[in-house]
């Protein structure tokens, strides 16, 4: 007999769909409309939603749609009105509010109520996301307000997914409202006609701007808003963002160096409500690493699927567990729990996208790929898997809950290991403090400049004057110089001189004044490759009988042999055989025995969250355990205590030991791994400067290690000029195989600039050969052009993304004024083992990293109960 709680569970489910559907999501930030009857011209769709309505267009355009803010029982926000009141001026600028506000009508309504004015056909507004699967949401948003203008004005999009016959009609004319992203608007100026096409553009719209802005990404965007200014001088440009800390160089870069940026804010505040999900005893609960599964019972008690939950983890490989987890802790949920990451196929993200609008699926294991766009309005909670990492990240996250303007935003944490309740403690106080990173983009990178050159090339030529100058007025180019950009030129029109008797690398040539590309597979090949500057080495997923599973990198599957099992995309998959850059794989009838891993997965310490937890732990220091989070922690906080200090604000705690592997030194500067990797390598490279000696390096969030098996003065050493700042940039090249990274780095920038591409579909090239392609390139820079501006890129962005040098800078100018607290210890404290940790488990045994945890750990504890 079946049971009856599945039926009482969906009754419940059933009774919330229809409260929702019911429930009016007020104030400027609308409920996404149900997905429109298939239609082949967007027009059509909107004049039957007017006539089903029955609304007759009265009044101008804007009082029209601020009559369709009314129908739907919606005030204005006074951020709103003061958009629209800017854009009716001209202006450009950036609107800085919550999530959930409705920042998408403040930017978009003034512009469509001026081309319903107007009455042109053409392309008049362009929005862009840095999401291509948010763009059908979009489009919906868009289309609804239409039904009350009597004005024929098309809404399309125009991304990767979209289909070849919709493209073609598109080349030959734009509809009036547009969505698109970065990569697809690159490939549209691209084309011969693109002057003509964007030339009647009215306002371009970047939605997610704080997501663009601090990559390679918004600066292909920034150019080509430079490229879109050109071909319509009158152009207002506004920004959307609601995690940002520079606000004015957020908005200068949008709005490029011409124009004085407007901004637009709003006092309309989020509550973000902050939840710990405290382990029953810190006694038993690890002291580093792991993915948090001695918390999967707990969480799974804790979940509910009468409430929409979104399950959030910082890694793929973490979700992939964690759903596999929840799945074989609740199996009764199999069909209302759904798993989501980048990588999955893209029909299958958006069939649990499209449930967990509808109510169909109830609580979802996702990464990043759901942080951003996407309005699930029945999502009520949302669950972090670990540290966030960042106080913008968990702000972000958190906004995916009770997504309506003025709602709380719910969001728990879960501790993975004992020290990250340090971190979620710092993380609430920081949210409450609004102490959201700063994005800072990226300093004039010549190879997307390249990348860009190429494109404008092909879409429609231009002269070296007119494009310097165009270039120039996007805020990431204003420094660039005639020599720089001569340089680059030369790149694209010949390879420079080290590769100027190389055909293959005269991509553009000049004709009549103009540059132009005059080769028909130069122009395809940079076509199919422009969306390359964040690509990784991906190959494509697929069963062997048929049928597309998602992406999965390279240097993962070349790891695999015939007959390993795997979990991805909550499917236990057995590995068959690599052909034409596609993975084969079969259900597998024995267990999986691992999950694959991406690359770039560990996330660092953000500056914020860094600056938070060192406050945090100050307050403990001083006997502040008010939170929750620090009072499960204190046996931990108590035993660092007690055997060495709390690590106080104004000072750096140094910790010197002797065990058998050797002599100790820990250093705790609560910066993040990136700039600790840097910081161990320099202070290591100095000290052997002071006596000969060999260094063993580990690093984490919260300190470094200097491991030597041989005596040494730690204490000489420890003196404010170890921590100089003076010749930075020269010792972290000395200490540092930054030629070997610099190497690895400029394989991108080759890609990224066009020196070496992937190929045409069906002959792409593996990522060996890429790499291959890319180090003979690098060798002969290297060899016959050292001083090439590459080469000094790929170097600059080495020591920028390994070792964050900005960051590492204002570490030691920091360090340099604090002093520092020497402890001398028996072995290493609680903020000291997880370094032992990192350390043991890049040594070869064959003893598994948890045996050997634990047995140090047991030993610990057993000293630690003797010496009390």
């Amino acid at each position: 007999m079946p049971s009856t709680r599945p039926r009482s569970l969906r009754a419940q489910i059933a009774a919330r769909r229809k409260a929702l559907r019911s429930n009016n999501e007020g104030g400027g930030a609308p409920a996404q409309p149900g997905p429109p009857a298939k239609k082949r011209r967007p027009v059509r769709r909107r004049r039957r939603a007017a006539e089903a309505t029955g609304t007759k267009a009265t009044g101008t355009p804007m009082e029209r749609l601020r009559g369709w803010f009314a129908s739907k029982g919606w005030t204005p926000y006074p951020f709103q009105e003061e958009a629209w009141a800017a854009y009716a001026r001209g202006d450009s600028g950036l609107i800085h509010v919550p999530t959930g506000a409705g920042k998408t009508y403040a930017a978009y309504i003034g512009p469509l109520a001026d081309v319903a004015e107007r009455g042109q056909k053409g392309l008049q507004v362009l929005y862009v996301t840095p999401l291509r699967a948010v763009s059908r949401d979009v489009e919906k948003a868009l289309l609804e307000p239409l039904s009350v203008l009597d004005t024929d004005i098309d809404v399309e999009s125009r991304t990767g997914d979209t289909t070849s016959s919709v493209r073609q009609r598109q080349r030959e004319r734009l509809p009036e409202v547009l969505i698109t992203t970065p990569e697809s608007l690159s490939v549209l100026l691209s084309q011969e006609r693109a002057a003509e096409l964007f030339a009647s553009l009215r306002s371009v719209i970047v939605d997610e701007w704080h997501e663009l802005l601090g990559s390679k990404r918004g600066t292909q965007m920034e150019l080509a808003l430079a490229r879109l200014r050109r071909f319509a001088p009158e152009v207002r440009t506004w920004a959307l963002s609601a995690t940002l800390a520079n606000l004015d160089e957020a908005a200068r870069h949008v709005v490029g160096t011409g124009r004085t940026p407007t901004l637009v804010s709003s006092e309309l505040e989020r509550p973000v409500e902050v939840e710990t999900l405290l382990p029953d005893s810190v006694d038993s609960f690890p002291w580093s690493g792991h993915l948090g599964f001695t918390m999967l019972a707990r969480v799974a008690a804790w979940l509910a699927p009468e409430k929409s939950t979104l399950v959030f983890t910082n890694t793929r490989s973490q979700a992939e567990r964690w759903f596999e987890g929840l799945r074989f802790a609740r199996p009764e949920w199999e069909h209302l729990i759904a798993l989501h990451h980048g990588s999955i196929d893209r029909e299958e993200r958006e069939r649990v996208e499209q449930g967990l609008k509808d109510g169909a699926l109830r609580i979802v294991v996702c990464t990043s790929s759901l942080d951003l766009g996407v309005d699930f309005g029945p999502v009520e909670r949302v669950v972090q898997v670990g540290s966030p990492k960042g106080i913008g990240r968990t702000m972000q996250r958190a906004g995916r809950s009770a997504h309506r303007p003025g709602a709380t935003c719910h969001i728990l944490f879960v501790p993975t290991h004992a020290l990250e309740l340090v971190e979620m403690a710092a993380a609430k106080d920081a949210i409450l403090r609004r102490e959201v990173e700063p994005r800072t983009p990226p300093g004039k990178p010549l190879d997307v400049l390249a990348q860009h050159l190429v494109t404008c090339a092909m879409g429609g030529g231009f002269t070296r004057e007119a494009m310097r100058d165009e270039v120039r007025t996007a805020a990431a180019y204003a420094g660039l110089t005639d020599e720089e950009f001569d340089w680059t030129l030369a790149l694209v029109r010949e390879g420079g001189p080290t590769l100027r008797a190389y055909p293959e690398f005269r991509r553009v040539v000049e004709h009549e004044g103009r540059f132009v590309v005059a080769d028909a597979r130069i122009a395809r090949l940079h076509r199919l490759n422009i969306g390359t500057i964040t690509s990784n080495a991906v190959v494509q997923l697929r069963y062997w009988s048929g049928g597309r599973i998602g992406q999965i990198e390279e240097s993962y599957v070349s790891r695999l042999r015939p007959g390993d099992t795997f979990i991805f995309a909550g499917k236990r998959l057995e590995f068959s055989r690599f052909k034409d850059m596609t993975a084969y794989v079969k259900p597998a009838k024995a267990k999986a025995t691992q999950t694959p891993r991406w690359n770039g997965s560990r996330l660092p310490l953000s500056s914020s969250l860094a600056a938070a937890v060192r406050r945090t732990l100050d307050a403990a220091r001083h006997g502040d355990v008010s939170m929750d989070e620090l009072a499960a922690a204190w046996p931990v906080l108590e035993a660092q205590e007690r055997l060495s200090r709390i690590p106080a604000a104004g000072s750096l705690l140094a910790e010197v030991c002797q065990t058998r592997d050797g002599h100790h030194l820990f250093l705790y500067p609560f910066e993040g791994r990136l700039v600790h990797e840097g910081l161990a390598a320099l202070l290591a490279l100095r000290l052997t400067r002071l006596q000969k000696a060999t260094f063993s390096l580990s690093v984490n969030d919260y300190g470094l290690e200097l491991l030597t098996p041989a005596p040494f003065p730690f204490e000489e050493a420890l003196r404010p000029a170890l921590f100089t700042r003076e010749r930075l940039v020269e010792d972290v090249l000395e200490s540092v195989n930054v030629s070997e990274l610099a190497k690895r780095q400029f394989r991108d920038i080759a890609r990224v600039a066009g020196l070496v591409l992937p190929g045409l579909p069906g002959a792409r090239k593996s990522t060996r050969q890429v790499q291959a392609s890319s180090s003979l390139l690098y060798d002969v820079f290297l060899k016959y052009d050292p001083d090439n501006l590459l080469l000094v890129q790929a170097r600059r962005e080495v020591l920028e993304q390994q070792f964050e040098q900005g960051r590492l800078g204002r570490t030691l100018e920091r360090l340099e004024q604090s002093p520092v607290e020497l402890v001398h210890v028996r072995r290493p404290t609680p903020l000291g083992f997880p370094l032992v940790v990192e350390r043991i488990s890049a040594s070869v045994s064959n003893e598994s990293l948890l045996e050997r945890v634990e047995r140090l750990k047991e030993r610990w504890t057993r000293e630690d109960a003797r010496s009390a």
